[in-house]
């Protein structure tokens, strides 16, 4: 796995020790005064290992699989953060999983890094809890099949996933854009990043109430007037339709998040699941045809 002046690879821990505990060591101990005795452990000869090199070939970030199933030792050196490299050894990890037949896979995640894992799909799991005198949250991905979404703290990882997921086509379908959900500020975020990083990108918004949702001015109706380019929405007209009380959200990566009611968050996710989201996609679409535009909301500037 490559990226801009990096490349992942799986490497043989004995051969490439040294070079693993080096940056974790210099990350976890250095940075984050993490007690030295506590980096290196018993698992680590059993683990399944990532190396990030630069293409200097000097290492630069590190990861490792344990035989249970958990991600950890996470640890990209200073100067490449947000340079992708982080996000490159997950997928690495997360397809050594997937290769081994696992369902699902889990961490710990520090707090600050939270949203890193929910934009790959990663659901928060029970109470915070101190780990090395860190602050961490237990997160889990499921590899295959669907997730059942229960609270709304899941809601929201998972519709932050969806959004960063998607590569050009979005689908949301929203009674009044979901108060509590579309406007948490990781969705906001997401949505923002989505429209913003390249001009091929497409969202499709069908709501049931345009009045209501200019009235209640949504931080997410800022969002679609500042970038009517991306952003299109329409209203449905069709009293079947209108009395339709689901929600959806899809992608063009397989993604969907499906609640059977709209005024709830509990509802059915998955992800890189075409043959469940295809079909929701295809109702989506003939809703959008025998919709109309929203013209209240062009009025202020959409």
């Amino acid at each position: 796995m490559t990226g801009p002046g990096f490349h992942v690879d799986v490497v043989d821990y004995p051969a490439q020790h040294a070079a693993l505990h080096r940056v974790r060591f210099t990350v976890f101990v250095d940075e984050q005064q993490v007690p030295a005795e506590l980096e290196i452990d018993a698992l680590d000869p059993l683990s399944v290992h990532v190396l990030a090199c630069d293409t200097a070939g000097t290492p630069i970030g590190a990861g490792r699989l344990t035989p249970d199933g958990r991600i950890g030792r996470m640890a990209v050196l200073a100067a490449w953060r947000g340079k992708g490299v982080g996000e490159a050894l997950l997928l690495a990890l997360v397809d050594q999983a997937r290769a081994r037949g696992w369902r699902e896979v889990g961490l710990h995640a520090q707090l600050p890094a939270r949203v890193f894992y929910t934009r790959q799909g990663f659901l928060p799991e029970g109470e915070i809890f101190e780990e090395a005198g860190i602050a961490h949250q237990h997160m889990r991905l499921a590899l295959s099949g669907a997730v059942a979404i229960e609270r709304a703290e899941e809601a929201v990882a998972i519709t932050t996933a969806l959004i960063h997921r998607a590569r050009r086509q979005l689908w949301i379908h929203s009674r009044q854009l979901d108060p509590g959900l579309l406007d948490a500020p990781p969705v906001l975020e997401a949505l923002r990043r989505y429209a913003t990083a390249r001009h091929d990108k497409q969202a499709w918004l069908i709501v049931h109430d345009c009045a209501a949702i200019r009235q209640a001015g949504s931080p997410v109706l800022t969002l679609l007037q500042r970038l009517p380019s991306v952003f299109r929405v329409r209203e449905v007209s069709d009293p079947i339709d209108r009395a339709t009380p689901s929600a959806c959200l899809l992608n063009d990566t397989g993604d969907y998040y499906f609640r059977l009611s709209g005024h709830r968050f509990d509802g059915e996710a998955g992800l890189a699941q075409p043959a469940r989201s295809r079909p929701l996609q295809e109702g989506l679409q003939r809703v959008w045809e025998r919709s109309r535009d929203c013209s209240e909301l062009r009025a202020l500037g959409l």
